[in-house]
């Protein structure tokens, strides 16, 4: 059950910075940590929010850019439905200009993540071909924009005829109903039996089998979470022949430096792209901070396309 209560104010070690949060996302492993089934990790907030939107008001911001006063949207490892939260500062980044607080705090969760995956784990290249499942969910929205805008052809799956529609306007070239619709032949039938280099999923298990089927050859899978469940019967076989890739990662128990790393790539790569409204934002809706059980009551009913946002100051 979440309901507001008072903490003392977060104490800040070197290298983070006191942040007035102003909004913060609304993400699946704040659902799944609700639920005891996301642990915290060891010296994080048990308080939910992983990425945040707000003024620099104090702390350490040494080796950084930043100033006290700066309005900044950071990727924390807990905290962020709170007034204020700390971050390290070498994981925040300046608003992206003509953004506002409650759209930058849309961004870090994701953008991380999908950098993190896409880009340089599964190192999707120009010209290539990108699979992403859960097109419409927060991770999915910002997949599908950011590959489009660097140039690659994007698929994705959706639970409803709505939902691809919207991947498609987002940048997709093909959405595919996964009610209806065998993605795995559809993904081979658009490809002329080629099949897509990388596979972003979220579901895991259930589609695993499928995923290498529709790989080309020399393709990556990368899983970043186990919607559908951990176990998956496969064809190793296909992994030998092809040249096959499986990985996965999770981003919130990775050091500082690993995150530091992402952030100023996506400062480079990404946030111009953000600055010029080649890509954006995608919020369904937005909450106080006192709605945060009504917000994620909607996260958990899957019901939402992009990202939900709580406004927070």
């Amino acid at each position: 059950m979440l309901r507001l209560c008072e903490r003392p104010m977060p104490r800040l070690q070197s290298g983070e910075v006191l942040i007035k949060v102003h909004a913060a996302g609304v993400n699946r492993p704040d659902v799944l940590q609700r639920m005891g089934k996301y642990p915290v990790p060891p010296g994080a907030s048990d308080l939910p929010g992983l990425e945040i939107a707000g003024e620099i008001v104090d702390g350490d911001v040494a080796g950084t850019t930043l100033r006290v006063g700066d309005m900044v949207c950071g990727l924390v490892q807990g905290g962020g439905y709170a007034e204020y939260c700390a971050a390290p500062a070498q994981q925040c980044l300046p608003l992206p200009r003509g953004l506002t607080a409650l759209e930058a705090a849309s961004l870090p969760e994701t953008y991380f993540t999908v950098w993190s995956n896409v880009f340089d784990r599964a190192r999707l290249a120009s010209g290539e071909t990108l699979l992403v499942q859960g097109g419409s969910s927060g991770i999915g929205v910002t997949a599908i924009q950011m590959a489009a805008a660097f140039g690659n052809t994007v698929y994705a799956t959706a639970g409803s005829d709505e939902k691809c529609r919207a991947c498609e306007t987002l940048g997709a070239r093909r959405a595919i109903n996964y009610r209806n619709e065998d993605f795995s032949e559809v993904i081979k039938t658009e490809t002329g039996g080629r099949g897509v280099d990388v596979i972003l999923d979220m579901v895991g298990g259930p589609y695993a089998a499928r995923e290498l089927e529709c790989l080309a050859d020399d393709g990556r899978l990368v899983i970043i979470a186990l919607l559908g469940g951990a176990k998956a019967q496969v064809d190793l076989g296909q992994v030998l022949r092809r040249r096959l890739t499986v990985t996965g990662s999770t981003l919130r128990p990775r050091p500082v430096a690993f995150k530091a790393a992402i952030a100023d790539k996506l400062k480079t790569h990404v946030w111009p792209l953000l600055e010029s409204g080649r890509i954006k934002p995608v919020i369904y809706r937005e909450f106080a901070l006192e709605q945060a059980a009504e917000a994620h009551r909607l996260m958990e009913s899957s019901a939402h396309v992009g990202k939900i946002v709580l406004r927070v100051a």
